[in-house]
C-alpha cells in the first residue's frame, strides 16, 4: 500500500483508486461543473473523490470544499499545480485560482473536451498521440465558443482540434438545453424551412417569436455540441419537447431505436467539419421510432467515417470514445462497430463513466503528461 492509499483511510472523500502507467508529481484537479469529482494524482496513483453533484448548490458547493481539503491533508505536501477548467465562472475555477495564488504554486487550466479524452487515455495507460472522439452538452472553448462535438489529436504537448460538427443556434441560449423544441427549430431555420416553425409547434408559446429570434441572431449563441444535436432531433420527431432535466429527451429517443440504419447521403464533410443537417432534414414527418433509428445509425456512420478521414490523415488509427454522449450504448456500440471495420481501435473508460465526473482525472493527467 501506497502512502497516499494508507492516508485516505482517514477520510470518505476518496471513491477510487486508479494506477497510472508512470510516476507523476503531485497535481490538484477540481474537475467539472457538473458531476463534480476532484483528483489527486502523485507517483503511480490518481485517488479520485466521490461525485459531489452539480456545483450550483450551496451543499455541493460545500462538498468540494470538502472533498479538496480532505484531498490535501491526504496528500501531505503542496501539489506542484492545480488543475480546474477553462470556464472563469466555476466555482471549481474560481477555488482553484484563489488557492494557487495564496499559495504560490501554478493554476493550470485544462480545455473540457481536452480533459475528457485524457481521462481514457489515463485508464488505458497511454500518453501516446491519440485521437479524441468528444461528444457532450457543452464545454467552454479556448475562445469562449460552446463547444460539444470535437474531434481532437491528444498527445503530451496538449490537443489540437481537427473538427468539430457544424454548429447549430441555440434560441434562448442554454434554455435550449431543457427545451428540445427549440433546437428543432434551430434546425429547421439552418435548413432555410424557418417559415414551418410556428407551424409546427403551435402549441409552445413564443414560437412566433423564435422564429424572428433565428432570423436577426438575436440570443442564439452557436454551438457544436453533440448534446444539442439529439435534442435537435427530438425536437423535430416531437420526442419531449420541453425536458425536466437536461438530456431527458435524448435518452428517450435511444429507448426508441429498434433497429438503427444508415441514410448515406444524411452527412457532409468538409475540411474537418461534420455536418448533420442532411439527416435532420430528414427526420420531419417520420414517425418518432423511425427516426430514432435513423439518427442513430446515421449519426454512427457519419462519426465513423469522420474519424477515419482523421486517423488516414494523422496516422493514428486508436481514438478515444469520451463525453456524456457515449452515455448511450447504442450510438457507442455502433461507433465502434463501424470503426471496428475501417481497422481503428477505440478506447472507451473502463472503470469511470464516460461523462463529466471522469474530467477530473483528465485534468490531472493532461497536466502531469505536459510535466514529463
Amino acid at each position: 500500500m501506497s502512502a497516499l492509499s494508507a492516508r485516505r483511510e482517514n477520510t470518505g472523500s476518496v471513491a477510487a483508486i486508479l494506477p497510472l502507467p508512470r510516476p507523476v508529481p503531485q497535481i490538484l484537479a477540481v474537475g467539472a461543473f457538473l458531476k463534480n469529482t476532484l483528483c489527486l494524482a502523485h507517483g503511480r496513483e490518481a485517488l479520485l473523490s466521490r461525485d459531489v453533484g452539480n456545483l450550483e448548490t450551496i451543499d455541493s458547493v460545500r462538498a468540494f470544499e470538502a472533498c479538496a481539503e480532505d484531498l490535501l491533508a491526504i496528500a501531505g505536501d503542496l501539489p506542484v499545480a492545480l488543475a480546474h477548467d477553462l470556464h472563469p465562472d466555476f466555482h471549481s475555477t474560481r477555488w482553484a485560482e484563489a488557492f494557487a495564488a495564496g499559495m504560490g504554486v501554478d493554476a493550470v487550466p485544462v480545455q473540457h473536451h481536452h480533459a475528457h479524452v485524457a481521462a481514457v487515455m489515463a485508464e488505458h495507460g497511454t500518453e501516446e498521440p491519440t485521437l479524441g472522439l468528444a461528444l457532450d452538452g457543452f464545454g467552454l472553448g479556448p475562445g469562449k465558443q460552446a463547444w460539444g462535438g470535437e474531434l481532437l489529436r491528444v498527445d503530451a504537448d496538449g490537443y489540437e482540434r481537427l473538427g468539430w460538427l457544424a454548429p447549430l443556434a441555440q434560441p434562448g441560449g442554454d434554455r435550449a438545453a431543457r427545451e428540445p423544441w427549440r433546437m428543432g427549430a434551430a434546425a429547421l431555420h439552418a435548413l432555410g424551412r424557418g417559415s414551418e416553425i410556428a407551424l409546427r409547434w403551435p402549441e409552445m408559446r413564443g414560437a412566433d417569436i423564435l422564429t424572428r429570434m433565428l432570423e436577426q441572431n438575436v440570443n442564439c449563441p452557436p454551438t457544436s455540441s453533440c448534446g444539442r444535436l439529439f435534442d435537435a432531433a427530438c425536437g423535430l420527431l416531437g420526442v419531449v419537447p420541453i425536458a425536466s432535466f437536461e438530456g431527458e429527451a435524448p435518452m428517450q429517443l435511444e429507448r426508441m431505436v429498434r433497429s438503427p440504419r444508415i441514410d448515406s447521403a444524411g452527412w457532409g464533410l468538409e475540411a474537418g467539419v461534420l455536418d448533420l443537417l442532411p439527416l435532420l432534414d430528414r427526420l420531419p414527418g417520420l414517425a418518432a421510432e423511425d427516426g430514432a433509428d435513423l439518427f442513430h445509425g446515421t449519426l454512427a456512420a457519419a462519426l465513423a467515417a469522420w474519424v477515419a478521414a482523421a486517423a488516414e490523415a494523422s496516422g493514428i488509427h486508436r481514438v478515444a470514445l469520451s463525453g456524456g454522449c457515449f452515455l448511450n450504448r447504442v450510438l457507442t456500440d455502433a461507433v465502434t462497430e463501424e470503426l471496428g471495420r475501417r481497422a481503428i481501435e477505440t478506447l472507451q473508460p473502463i472503470r469511470l463513466m464516460p461523462g463529466d465526473s471522469a474530467v477530473s482525472l483528465g485534468q490531472a493527467w493532461a497536466v502531469a503528461m505536459a510535466r514529463r
